[in-house]
């Protein structure tokens, strides 16, 4: 009469009875049952939050670069190249301002001679200014950097004679080279030999510059030479 599944005791109908009224009285009104493993999730205490710090995306100094050299000896040799720099910005605007206003019977020699100079002088200011950033130092920022470290003097005279302008270069050269040994002396003491190269090789295209001028600025004999 009830079919083939009904076959129950009256006591396990009362025990299935008894555990329905429970799970109904654990689960609050107006909140839908949840299954067992959600009763069990909620169960399990909160995982406990890692003490560990997060690392910083920011490095302490964003301009650093490898290097096995020691801060001190780049601190030392970046300054003496930054120095450099900024004598060579001076002689390279000296050079073009006298290259600008050269007159007189030697003007092409003189003019064109004086282009090519600048030209050269220019041209190692990448070099120097990227050497220090590779080891990690800074270089020069401002053109005010540059009237403060520069140890060759400008000159704002309405004339010169081309004959004093190739004597005035001469001596700038001259200290440039002085100024390049010192350099020299910086970055040997420090073991850092691809300094000391390159600025072996501006000295001798400087001493090439010196020789140059001083050759066109002597003043020719009675033999004409």
């Amino acid at each position: 009469m009830y079919g083939a599944g009904y076959n129950r005791t009256p006591h396990q109908s009362l025990n299935n009875l008894k555990v329905t009224a429970m799970a109904k009285a654990s689960t609050p009104k107006g909140s839908p049952a949840r299954p067992p493993a959600a009763r069990r999730a909620a169960a399990k205490p909160p995982a406990k939050k890692s003490s560990a710090v997060a690392p910083s995306r920011v490095a302490p100094n964003r301009l650093d670069t490898p290097t096995d050299l020691s801060p001190e000896a780049v601190l030392e040799i970046s300054d003496a190249l930054k120095a450099l720099l900024a004598d060579t910005f001076t002689l390279y605007i000296k050079t073009k301002n006298f290259h600008w206003h050269v007159s007189g019977p030697h003007f092409r020699d003189y003019h064109l001679l004086l282009d090519e100079q600048a030209e050269q002088i220019f041209e190692s200011t990448d070099d120097l200014a990227e050497r220090a950033r590779k080891i990690g130092g800074t270089t020069l920022r401002s053109i005010g950097q540059i009237a403060k470290l520069s140890r060759i003097s400008d000159n704002e005279a309405e004339y010169v004679d081309p004959r004093d302008m190739l004597l005035e270069l001469v001596a700038d050269n001259k200290a440039m080279v002085a100024s390049l040994r010192e350099a020299h002396g910086v970055a040997d003491k420090h073991e850092d030999f691809a300094t000391t190269s390159l600025i072996e090789n501006f000295i001798d295209a400087t001493e090439r510059r010196t020789w140059f001028l001083f050759e066109a600025s002597r003043r020719a004999d009675n033999t004409g030479h």
